[in-house]
């Protein structure tokens, strides 16, 4: 298979989910060998950030990545849609710290995506072949990458509230599973924790329009798919993992996070490349 990169460039406008300010995003074709690139047009010369997963300093709430100082976060739903879409060279201009969040899943960046084209290019994809077993842990949840002809995931997603419960969901990312089932998907919020979240400077442009709300009741706004936070939770898992490249491989994760996802990253990214 040939390395791709978009034929074109597209653009969108939004607000952050967490800093709440309204920015620019262009999507632009970019050389083989290039990766996903960053560039914050908003600093002075323009700099780069790499999605690399080395490159990851934080994980509360979304992934941040960070070079030479310059900072780039909430990058997992436009790199899992790069992801889905089997991009390997796109670079990405934000006029802002973050991404915009748009309705809060990855559908309008895979959208964008379609929209601008895809191309190959000359030279041969890099894939990142799972070749033994990778596992990270913590108290009550973990993720293991498997060797698999492909790339496939299962996740288990356990959440105490009677509303959401286990959820279980598995997989194998073929044809156009990503758009239909995973892009769609949009990240969940428990009411309680809104405004404890703003308090500490997060999700400041969250609103019923970017993010699923439930109560002590029930759902503030309607539901995609009846088990919408599990095919989130692996959105998350795959914009994450694009962070060591196109992986081969088998991912099982039972109540992972951005925590766990780029630790994992991380240790593919180090014995694999």
């Amino acid at each position: 298979m040939m390395q791709l990169t978009l034929k074109e460039e597209t653009h969108y406008e939004g607000i952050g989910l967490h800093s709440g300010k309204t920015v620019s995003i262009t999507l632009k074709p970019a050389k083989v060998n290039s990766g996903i690139v960053f560039r914050r047009t908003d600093m002075d010369g323009a700099p780069v950030v790499h999605a690399s997963a080395k490159n990851v300093t934080a994980t509360a709430r979304a992934t941040t990545i960070e070079e030479n100082g310059i900072k780039v976060f909430t990058i997992e739903h436009i790199m899992s849609a790069l992801s889905g879409a089997n991009v390997d060279n796109c670079e990405i201009l934000l006029n802002s710290e973050e991404p915009p969040v748009a309705d809060g899943s990855a559908k309008v960046y895979s959208e964008l995506i379609k929209k601008a084209g895809i191309v190959e290019q000359d030279a041969m994809k890099k894939t990142v072949a799972i070749d033994k077993i990778y596992r990270v842990e913590d108290v009550g949840k973990f993720i293991v990458a498997l060797p698999y002809d492909g790339f496939r995931v299962s996740f288990t997603s356990v959440n105490p509230h009677p509303l959401i419960g286990v959820q279980f969901k598995d997989f194998e990312l073929t044809g156009d599973i990503y758009d239909k089932e995973i892009a769609p998907a949009r990240t969940i919020a428990y009411e309680k924790e809104v405004e404890t979240l703003k308090q500490m400077g997060l999700g400041l442009g969250g609103n019923l329009e970017n993010v699923i709300v439930y109560s002590d009741k029930g759902w503030l706004n309607k539901l995609r798919y009846e088990d919408e936070l599990v095919r989130h939770k692996i959105l998350d898992i795959i914009g994450d993992l694009k962070l060591a490249g196109n992986i081969c491989g088998h991912i099982i994760a039972v109540a992972s996070g951005h925590a766990l996802n780029t630790r994992l990253a991380k240790i593919i990214e180090g014995n694999c490349l």
